[in-house]
């Protein structure tokens, strides 16, 4: 019988003979597991269950998998795995890009997505309550982490992603100093720095579109060459 305080895994994939002898394999590990063969589905359950890592897979009708990673990654979700057949990496990289943990391409040893999954668990932060949130400001800006959002003085106001509210914030709590990219993934999603050096590139980069008066030369996020980056501006507030 399987432990009911167990990882709880969410397979989605509209291949029936993919997602039902997964979950029977994850099962026989120890995990339990939920069912969703299409993204709507998906969301039912994320909406019901504590799920803590899902399996996706990329090509799927309908709404496909990438387009349900971007929104589990902008509304905090669970880690995620995605599962491609493509031979081009374009998707596989667009998926880091968005935030997913991990990819795996079809036909897979299940062996090898078990040890990925438990990877990515062990990476995973724990559960904890978030601690009240403070506006602060920075070059004209004021961060609102609580509304995800910047604003400046001029009177401009930009939504950010969670990711790029949780890279922010890490600038914002070490001002004038220099983050490499291996300790900004540690500090913003525990990930593995050499797999996912890109993901933070990009991720700056769209700050910087929200920020910066002109995002090709920056003044406020900098890049220190062969170091990382960092944020060139005091920050006012509480820490």
């Amino acid at each position: 019988m399987t432990d009911p305080i167990a990882p709880q895994i969410l397979i989605v994939d509209d291949a029936r003979d993919i997602r039902e002898p997964l979950a029977q394999y994850l099962r026989k590990q120890g995990f339990r597991t939920r069912l969703a063969a299409h993204a709507a589905e998906a969301r039912e359950v994320l909406a019901e269950a504590t799920i803590h890592l899902v399996v996706l897979d990329i090509m799927m009708p309908g709404e496909d998998g990438l387009s349900l990673c971007r929104w589990l990654v902008a509304h905090d979700g669970p880690p995620v795995l995605l599962l491609t057949a493509m031979a081009d990496e374009t998707d596989r990289i667009v998926g880091l890009e968005l935030g997913a943990d991990d990819y795996l391409v079809k036909p897979f040893n299940p062996r090898e997505l078990l040890a990925r999954v438990r990877a990515i668990l062990r990476r995973a932060p724990p559960e904890i309550a978030a601690p009240p949130s403070a506006r602060r400001g920075f070059a004209g800006w004021v961060h609102d982490p609580d509304a995800l959002t910047v604003a400046h003085a001029d009177g401009r106001c930009a939504e950010l992603t969670s990711a790029e509210n949780r890279l922010l914030g890490i600038f914002l709590d070490q001002p004038r100093t220099v983050l490499s990219r291996a300790t900004l993934l540690d500090l913003s999603a525990g990930r593995e720095a050499k797999a996912y050096d890109r993901a933070i590139d990009n991720q700056v980069s769209r700050l910087r579109r929200k920020i910066e008066a002109d995002p090709k030369h920056p003044q406020i996020l900098v890049t220190e060459w062969g170091g990382g980056y960092r944020l060139a501006a005091d920050v006012e507030g509480a820490p």
